[in-house]
């Protein structure tokens, strides 16, 4: 912008002098020119100065404000868990992230894949029909499936491409498959462990995610990074160059220490908020309370003091296979809480 607005009083004095010039060649009438000349330079210019001091609100995101969004991992731990164990509230959005869908083999020993994902979740109990049976029931129910997570069988699930096109043409092409298959809304990015640089990471699950919504296979799609340096230098490298398509944040604040209190919870929520500037960024709690804010020890206390700033962007939960063993008691209270508008 800069560069045309100082290219444009040149322009302009060519226009302003050069007719009166050839008109007449009286020395008074051409000083006077001169000076008025000089005083529209000075003039652009000062405009110049002053849009270049002031923000491009343009390229600036719209801070987020409260939600009534309420997302559960299920599946990922095999208890036999269904969608219609979980009570929900027609109140609130509701996403079940199906966990997970990973880019290994289903062998004994599972190896990488380069992208072609394989189902690692309960399928048996969290079938395509299961999704449409679910979905009917609840018009506020959305479904998607998480890429990746902690482990495949007993060892660590790396995110380990071979290449950028030949992994996302791979991911492209079999999760679309599934998604279709299981009549799903979104994905959710939670790779843990990586073999490949943050470039990578950010261009093989920026183009996927790109890919799947010009397509229209997904209509969302959100991250779940955790305080975690290397998990961090990856999924704000994707944040920076492909933050525009995402568009939750499902930070794993469980991941921080047992005893975490009301105000340190505040605390990582800003820093988190800062990282992802512009994203809405949704609290969480372990089911088992073995990490982080819990239920028991201020969790929801955090959350309304959230909502009372405008800043409740959401709830997740890990997970719903834990939950069922005390009878989605927080479930319940979560969603109350975003339900309710005061």
């Amino acid at each position: 912008m800069s560069v045309l607005l100082c290219s444009f009083p040149f322009q302009y004095l060519q226009c302003f002098v050069f007719p009166f010039h050839s008109a007449t060649t009286n020395p008074y009438i051409i000083s006077h020119i001169s000076l008025i000349a000089m005083e529209i330079s000075k003039l652009f210019t000062t405009l110049v100065i002053v849009q270049a001091s002031l923000p491009n609100t343009r390229l600036m995101q719209a801070a987020p404000t409260n939600s009534k969004l309420f997302r559960e991992y299920i599946g990922a731990m095999f208890k036999s868990v269904r969608f219609t164990d979980v009570p929900i509230n027609p109140n609130v959005e509701f996403h079940f992230i199906l966990s997970f869908a990973i880019d290994y083999d289903t062998s004994s020993s599972p190896s990488p894949t380069n992208g072609k994902f394989n189902i690692f979740w309960d399928s048996g109990n969290l079938s395509p029909t299961e999704v449409s049976s679910i979905k009917r029931l609840h018009s506020n129910v959305k479904v998607a499936l998480s890429l990746g997570g902690d482990t495949v069988g007993s060892r660590f699930a790396y995110f380990s491409p071979s290449s950028v096109d030949s992994w996302v043409s791979n991911a492209v092409s079999s999760l679309t498959h599934i998604i279709k298959e299981y009549n799903l809304d979104g994905i959710d990015i939670d790779y843990e462990h990586f073999k490949g640089d943050s470039h990578t990471f950010s261009e093989c699950i920026g183009l996927l995610i790109s890919t799947l919504k010009r397509n229209k296979v997904i209509s969302f799609a959100s991250i779940a990074p955790y305080d975690d340096e290397q998990v961090q230098n990856r999924y704000l490298a994707l944040w920076k160059n492909y933050g525009h398509l995402i568009d939750y944040v499902n930070f794993q604040f469980y991941a921080y220490d047992k005893g975490t209190t009301v105000s340190q919870f505040m605390n990582y929520f800003m820093t988190q908020s800062s990282n992802y500037n512009g994203g809405k960024v949704l609290v969480s709690f372990l089911s088992d309370g073995s990490r982080g804010l819990t239920p028991d020890d201020g969790f929801f206390t955090a959350c309304s003091r959230l909502k009372n700033q405008n800043k409740l962007h959401g709830i997740f939960v890990w997970c719903a296979d834990d939950s069922k063993a005390n009878g989605f008691r927080y479930e319940k209270e979560s969603q109350a809480l975003l339900a309710n508008p005061h």
